[in-house]
């Protein structure tokens, strides 16, 4: 039976399988991948891990067992991750009829599983995990000495990062080998066990994955090794960027290394890195890295290292006598192609993550030949090669009506491109469907053109108008795509009766390097102005758009953008803004995480570039605030500290502004957990609707928390909030 949302609320997004991006097996046919879903009735999250065979598009349960998560392909059978007692992991191995046994138990978390066979029945295996400041021990939280003391002292940075108090358990890479036994007597098939993990990295200073959000994308494992990124460690990681690759050639899975890890170097390159990729072979790499120590945004360039054996020899693919490079996009991802011969990479372009095919040299060679685009819509999230003998890509995607896409692309013929399976029937199963969605180009502030995706409610009447919802992203050098979102999900605000506009002004990112890096100490000057011509572009050209019926929203830098518009001409023309975990003031940056983001966008550190700092600066501007305004700040946020939002909204209410503090004392810079993310749509949809005229979203009561002040001042006086159900 077809099921199909009646409308797509917040429920409904945040209810909605969330399917992982797929794996496919050896010979290409199978596929696997986690689902999970929540509901807000029993107020529990279930999971599966599911096999799709890739020509019907249907898919099988493999367990549906709780805290399970990560199934990898271990030859003909399904490795998984299982949550064990004590902080430990189980490793189990499965297949689809039900039959699983634990391989193994690691005394610790571990996650991000890497596999490589070696010959038949064993399988060199790649894991991550904290380790304890020797590197000598897998660190467990659970089993860690309790301290008497809570007390924490730093002689360094950083402090904090992300949303935790850093401490010496660093990140590492362990690695080992499954084995294959001979069946036992009244058993078909053998039993993997695996061999005691190995700390690629201890005796080093290493730390990879990077954090906070390391991942698989750091490191990869080969048949003789292991190529990683890691931040170089003689340098402050608050203060720099700079990573180095790593290759560590492994003789034996069973034994401690016999080398260091030996460290590519290439002239000029001081900035981050990542995507470690090797080639089927394991004889030669590819990564990614950027010029500028301390420019997180900078353009990501291809680096080639033909021999491991030879990681000094590595090179700039697609380099160019200027230093600039040959091709204006900034991959994110790396893929090598069976035979070798090619590279498949991940790049955003002009609001679309896309996949594209560029030739490995032979010798010293370069290629003078640009990337060929083999995908045209969508954001894909993650592409493995089909079978082990196969020219075609197997694709995972979101766009915006579709969670998640699977997808067979042939590089040679990209139109010839498989549909295989769709979460959401292409939007349909949610009353989506892509004929709400369109995009705009406008003039920019200066000689270029500004992008902006546009969408519609699904029951669009035209000759109607219809209210602004006009979304600004965070980053800055980031941009909305034609991508799903459980957070910022445009069709959230269209659903409810918007016309959503999200542009890509100066500073975004997949529009040339030159338009990202043009943001820099221009925070509120070329990106504001962009905003602007977008907002009159709309009041001339969108006659569907009733743009005295606007609402301006946007998180981290969208929230900075909240700010600044407050003090400026464009606030007077909402009728209410939403500011999520935004700048208030910019001196306060000085208590981020990040000293390098600052420092690089700003021209300097506060005590050398004050004026830059200044310039920007919202709080400047305060005695102009008077739209009614939102602000939403999390305790966990170590990124843009709580101040931030409480100094906002003390201003706001002490000007008699109409406003709302909204905050979450177990969230970061983001809000995660599903009755969370209810909360936050049903205060933001609420305060947005009552100024513009829509019936509110739902009361606020129903989700079971508690508004501690039902009073807002405005120009003095006390004003009531709209009470449960009412208007």
């Amino acid at each position: 039976m077809t099921i199909r949302a009646a409308k797509f609320t917040p429920e409904v997004l945040l209810a909605a399988p969330r399917r992982s991006p797929a794996v496919p097996n050896a010979d290409g046919k199978l596929a696997l991948f986690t689902v999970s879903t929540y509901s807000f009735e029993s107020h529990k999250k279930t999971s599966e891990i599911r096999v799709l065979d890739i020509d019907t598009g249907q898919s099988t349960l493999v367990t549906n067992a709780q805290k399970t998560s990560e199934p990898n392909w271990l030859e003909d059978e399904i490795l998984w991750l299982k949550e064990g007692e004590e902080g430990s992991t189980e490793l189990i191995v499965g297949d689809v009829t039900g039959r699983n046994y634990t391989a193994a138990v690691v005394p610790g978390p571990i996650s991000n599983v890497k596999l490589k066979v070696l010959e038949k029945g064993k399988v060199a295996v790649a894991v991550t995990a904290k380790t304890t400041p020797d590197g000598s021990r897998m660190y467990n939280p659970e089993t860690a000495p309790k301290k008497l003391s809570t007390g924490l002292v730093y002689d360094s940075l950083m402090v904090r990062h992300w949303d935790k108090y850093t401490n010496p358990n660093r990140n590492s890479i362990w690695y080992g080998l499954f084995q294959l036994s001979k069946p036992h007597i009244t058993e078909s098939k053998g039993r993997y066990s695996l061999s005691t993990l190995v700390n690629a990295l201890q005796g080093t200073s290493l730390e990879s994955p990077i954090p906070p959000f390391g991942d698989t994308g750091h490191f990869d494992l080969s048949v003789s090794g292991i190529a990683f990124v890691a931040k170089d460690p003689s340098l402050n990681p608050a203060t720099h960027t700079k990573c180095n690759f790593y290759y560590l050639p492994i003789s034996s899975f069973l034994q401690s290394p016999r080398a260091e890890p030996r460290k590519a170097q290439i002239d000029l390159f001081d900035g981050a890195c990542s995507s470690p990729a090797l080639s089927p072979d394991g004889r030669s790499a590819a990564f990614t890295q950027m010029k500028k120590d301390g420019y997180e945004s900078d353009k990501n360039r291809i680096m080639l290292i033909p021999d491991v054996s030879k990681v000094e020899n590595a090179t700039e693919l697609l380099k160019s006598t200027d230093g600039q490079g040959l091709w204006d996009r900034s991959p994110s991802g790396l893929i090598w192609s069976v035979d070798g011969k090619n590279l498949y990479l991940h790049a955003e372009e002009e609001g679309k993550g896309l996949l594209f095919k560029v030739d490995v040299p032979v010798g010293q060679e370069d290629v003078s030949n640009l990337p060929e685009k083999i995908t045209e819509t969508g954001y894909v999230s993650d592409a493995h090669v089909l079978a082990e003998n196969s020219t075609m890509l197997f694709v995972s995607s979101t766009n915006l009506v579709d969670n998640s896409l699977y997808t067979v692309v042939d590089p040679a013929k990209p139109s010839d491109t498989k549909h295989v399976s769709s979460n959401s029937r292409d939007g349909t199963a949610f009353g989506l469907a892509k004929s709400q969605v369109s995009d705009i180009w406008f003039k920019g502030s200066g000689d270029y053109k500004v992008h902006a995706w546009v969408m519609k409610p699904s029951n669009f009447t035209s000759g109607k108008q219809y209210p602004l919802a006009y979304l600004i992203h965070g980053g800055p050098q980031g941009s909305w795509g034609d991508q799903w979102s459980t957070r910022w999900n445009p069709a959230v605000f269209a659903e409810q009766g918007y016309v959503v506009v999200a542009p890509n002004p100066t500073g975004s990112t997949g529009y040339g390097q030159q338009f990202c890096d043009n943001i820099n100490n221009s925070w509120g000057g070329l990106p504001y102005e962009d905003i602007v011509n977008g907002f009159e572009y709309i009041k001339s050209n969108m006659t569907f758009v009733d743009t005295d019926r606007a609402v301006a929203l946007g998180a981290s830098y969208g929230g900075y953008m909240m700010n600044w518009m407050q003090g400026h001409p464009l606030g007077r023309q909402m009728k209410a803004l939403v500011c999520h975990d935004g700048v208030f003031s910019m001196a306060n940056q000085m208590s981020s995480d990040e000293q390098y983001f600052p420092n690089h966008d700003l021209g300097g550190p506060y005590w050398a570039a004050m004026e830059n700092w200044d310039r920007w600066d919202p709080s400047r501007y305060i005695g102009n605030w008077s739209t009614p305004q939102l602000v939403i700040h999390n305790e966990l946020d170590y990124r843009l500290p709580i101040s931030e939002g409480l100094a906002a909204f003390n201003i706001l209410q002490e000007r008699g502004v109409e406003s709302r503090f909204l905050t979450f004392p177990d969230e970061n810079h983001w809000v995660l957990k599903e009755e969370n993310s209810l909360v936050w749509h049903t205060v933001v949809l609420n305060w947005i609707n009552r100024f513009v005229g829509l019936p509110p979203y739902k009361g606020e009561g129903e989700e079971g928390f508690e508004v501690q002040s039902t009073k807002v001042v405005a120009g003095g006086r006390d004003v009531d909030l709209p009470s449960r159900g009412s208007g």
